[in-house]
C-alpha cells in the first residue's frame, strides 16, 4: 500500500542538502520555520536545476519537492497530498515492472484490466484495486501524457479525460472503504480525486520540462494545457 511517508523519512542528510542549497537565507529560514519551511523555498528548487542537482539528490527529496512546488503553482497547499503523489511516483518508478508497483496487483498498464478484476474482488483486495486504478491512472496520465495523445491519434485509444475520470472514481470510491478509515487514507483518497486533473496536470508540467523534455512538439502540449486550464476553470 502506497503511503504519504516520503515527507517523515527526511533526515539529517536531507536537511544538509537544502542548507548547502539555501546557503545563510536557508539557515534563517529553517531557524525560523522548520525543515517544511526550508522544502517550501522556490529559490531551493531554482537552485537544485541550475545546478544539475537532480542527478545527485536522494530520489525521495528530489521527487518531493518537484511535486510540491509544481503543485504550489497550482495553489494546491496541502502537503499530505504532494507527499501522497511523490509516494506514487517513487513506487511506479522503482526498477523494476512499473505495472505491478504492489504485490498482487494486477500486471497491466490497462486500466479496462484492473475496472475487469475490481468486479471479481471483495474485502481488501477490492480496496487495494481500487486505490491501484487511481494509482496507475495518475501515474500513465501525469508522466506519459504524450504517449497517451499519440495512441489516441493514431488508435483511437481513450482520452486524458478518461484517465482522469477512472483515476478521481479509483480513490473517491477507495475513500469510502473500512480499509481506508483503518490506514486514516479516507480523507487524503476524497481530496486526490477532487483534485486529480490538476495533481495530474501538474505532472505533465515536471514530465514536459524535465522528464521528457524533448517529447511531443510544443504546439501539441500547449494544447493539453490550454485544455487542462478550460477544465479547472470549469471545476471539472
Amino acid at each position: 500500500m502506497i503511503r504519504p511517508n516520503v515527507r517523515a523519512s527526511f533526515g539529517r542528510r536531507e536537511a544538509e542538502i537544502l542548507l548547502a542549497l539555501g546557503g545563510e537565507s536557508g539557515e534563517e529560514t529553517l531557524r525560523l520555520h522548520g525543515l517544511d519551511g526550508l522544502l517550501d523555498d522556490p529559490r531551493l528548487v531554482r537552485t537544485l536545476l541550475q545546478r544539475g542537482g537532480i542527478r545527485i539528490i536522494p530520489a525521495p527529496l528530489l521527487f518531493y519537492l518537484l511535486v510540491r512546488h509544481a503543485l504550489l503553482e497550482r495553489e494546491i497547499h496541502d502537503r499530505q497530498l504532494a507527499d501522497y503523489t511523490a509516494a506514487v511516483l517513487l513506487e511506479f518508478g522503482r526498477i523494476r515492472s512499473p505495472n505491478a508497483p504492489s504485490e498482487g496487483l494486477p500486471h497491466t498498464i490497462y486500466l479496462a484490466d484492473i475496472l475487469m478484476e475490481i468486479e471479481r474482488a471483495r474485502g481488501e483486495r477490492e480496496f487495494a484495486l481500487r486505490a491501484h486504478l487511481g494509482n496507475m491512472a495518475l501515474w500513465l496520465g501525469g508522466v506519459f501524457p504524450d504517449l497517451i495523445t499519440s495512441r489516441v491519434q493514431r488508435r483511437g485509444a481513450p482520452p486524458m479525460s478518461y484517465y482522469d475520470s477512472l483515476g478521481a472514481e479509483g480513490f473517491r470510491s477507495a475513500a469510502t472503504m473500512g480499509t481506508a478509515i483503518k490506514h486514516d487514507l479516507g480523507g487524503l483518497f476524497l481530496q486526490v480525486a477532487d483534485q486529480f486533473t490538476n495533481v495530474r496536470s501538474a505532472l505533465n508540467g515536471l514530465s514536459d520540462a524535465l522528464f521528457f523534455p524533448h517529447g511531443k512538439e510544443p504546439i501539441e502540449r500547449l494544447l493539453r494545457e490550454v485544455t487542462d486550464r478550460f477544465h479547472r476553470q470549469l471545476g471539472t
